[in-house]
């Protein structure tokens, strides 16, 4: 196995991780509820939600950096924007999971009624540091790596289209839900983020099976 073909089997691998995270939404439905921090019961879906987070932060920051010496021979810029980028967007991901771990902390305390007001800030700095490191940061990744596989044509330009054209509409959405136009959980918000999701997915499993044309780089 060459040395490129190893690098774009770890990348998709790596790419597919970053997926994990989806049971979140589900995980992190008690927390949102105004009276979790009085309330009983467990804490371990707000746990391993957060576990799965930190295993995408992880794994986006390994895609940039395995990609790295393959894409700089494309545009060094733009490849070095990749990693800052990805790392930029895995840190709102780890300040993010520190948030709602400190509510299970003080739920665990016992801190009771007193602590409803610091909790519910917690869970909204969280709701909106996700937009920006799970809505506006992916977009940045992805319009740069698009652009980067567009002109090196390491992948099929398709592909790479899907990125270029998903990145403005994730942004998109991003604003409209910043400025509340749509719900956070809208239709309208989810729609704008299939795209740049379709993206990253195809490309993890694309990597996987057919790796980079070697022709190309």
């Amino acid at each position: 196995m060459s040395s490129l073909r190893k690098t774009s089997l770890v990348a998709g691998i790596l790419y597919l991780l970053t997926f994990v995270s989806i049971p979140t939404i589900a995980l992190y439905r008690s927390i949102h509820e105004p009276n979790y921090i009085v309330s009983s019961g467990p804490d371990t879906a707000i746990i391993f939600g957060g576990i799965l987070e930190i295993i995408v932060a992880l794994a986006g920051i390994g895609t940039a950096i395995t990609l790295y010496p393959v894409l700089q021979k494309q545009n060094e810029g733009f490849a070095l924007g990749l990693v800052a980028a990805r790392i930029l967007e895995s840190g709102t991901i780890f300040v993010g999971v520190a948030f709602l771990l400190s509510i299970v902390t003080m739920r665990q305390a016992g801190v009771g009624a007193d602590a409803l007001v610091t909790s519910h800030a917690l869970v909204a700095l969280y709701d909106r540091i996700f937009l920006l490191g799970q809505s506006f940061m992916p977009a940045v990744c992805d319009m740069l790596l698009g652009v980067l596989l567009y002109k090196s044509r390491l992948v099929p330009r398709t592909l790479s289209l899907i990125g270029i054209i998903g990145a403005p509409l994730l942004i998109a959405g991003y604003i409209a839900v910043l400025f509340g136009v749509i719900g956070r959980h809208a239709p309208l918000a989810a729609l704008s983020a299939l795209p740049v999701a379709l993206f990253e997915f195809s490309l993890g499993i694309y990597l996987i099976i057919k790796g980079f044309r070697p022709s190309c780089y």
